[in-house]
Formats: structure tokens, C-alpha cells, sequence
């Protein structure tokens, strides 16, 4: 879904996995490209084993040619939300809220946002067609995460 006004990308899935058990995975940066769905991310290079409110965490990463960026977790709150921005200001968030249902089996709506709007380049987001490609990327990282529960 984009939002244009607020300047967010964001999709959500549900995801037969307890809230702890996926943020778990969230928290946990050398995790992180078992679930990327962009295909950019290649590992985790400094940083906390588990992030919490304030971290850093340093990412290697190849878009073309490879890279090095180091993010700093902006919100967080256990089990329920967390994200990350980097230099370039932008954020990625991932919201979850556990769904109720029928029986014991747990399911997660688990929501990953792409937020711009604090980007120090907007124009050049959009330019990129960022957009629409971190919609596609998230949809494959959420298609991702489920998959380390099945």
C-alpha cells in the first residue's frame, strides 16, 4: 500500500508465528538476510547480537557494487514494534500484532513499512522509483519471514 501524503510503502501478512518468535528474528541483525526479500542484504558486520532502542548495528549490503551502512534502531518496543534508519534518513518499521483466532495456533500480523518521509533526498527516492521497488521487496521479505515458520 502506498500512502503518498505520509510518504510510506507498507504491506502486511499474516504469519502463523507467535509476536516474540518473529520479532525475535526482527532483533536479531545476522538474521537478517535469511529473511531480506530485496536481495541486498549480505550479513551483519557490527553491532549488538540482539538490537534494542538506540543501537547500532552495521550492515554489509550490495545494490550494484557492495557496501557498507550502519543503522540505528529508532523505535522499539518488545515483541510489537521496531525500526531502523540509516544515514540517508529513511525507515524501515515492522509492526506486529498478534490476531486472534480460533484454537491455540498463533498467528502474527506482521505490517514492514518503508518510511520516507524524514529521507534527506525525497526527490531521489522517487526518482529511483524506490517505492514501488521496496513494495515488491517487502512483500518477498514478508513471503520470507513466513516461510522460517512452515
Amino acid at each position: 500500500m502506498f500512502d503518498a501524503k505520509h510518504m510510506t510503502v507498507c504491506s502486511s501478512r499474516i504469519i502463523p508465528a507467535w509476536p516474540k518468535e518473529i520479532f525475535d528474528i526482527l532483533a536479531t541483525p545476522s538474521l537478517h538476510r535469511k529473511i531480506d526479500g530485496s536481495g541486498t542484504v549480505r550479513g551483519s558486520n557490527h553491532g549488538p547480537d540482539r538490537l534494542y532502542m538506540s543501537a547500532k548495528f552495521g550492515m554489509s549490503m550490495k545494490m550494484f557494487v557492495p557496501y557498507r551502512i550502519t543503522n540505528t534502531v529508532v523505535e522499539f518496543e518488545e515483541n510489537r514494534l521496531i525500526a531502523w534508519r540509516h544515514f540517508g534518513g529513511h525507515i524501515w518499521r515492522y509492526k506486529l500484532k498478534e490476531v486472534e483466532g480460533e484454537g491455540t495456533f498463533p498467528r502474527t500480523e506482521v505490517t514492514e513499512c518503508f518510511d520516507y518521509s524524514a529521507a534527506k533526498s525525497i526527490r531521489f527516492i522517487q526518482l529511483i522509483d524506490a517505492p514501488v521497488r521496496n513494495l515488491i521487496s517487502i512483500e518477498k521479505t514478508l513471503e520470507r519471514l513466513e516461510k522460517v515458520f512452515s
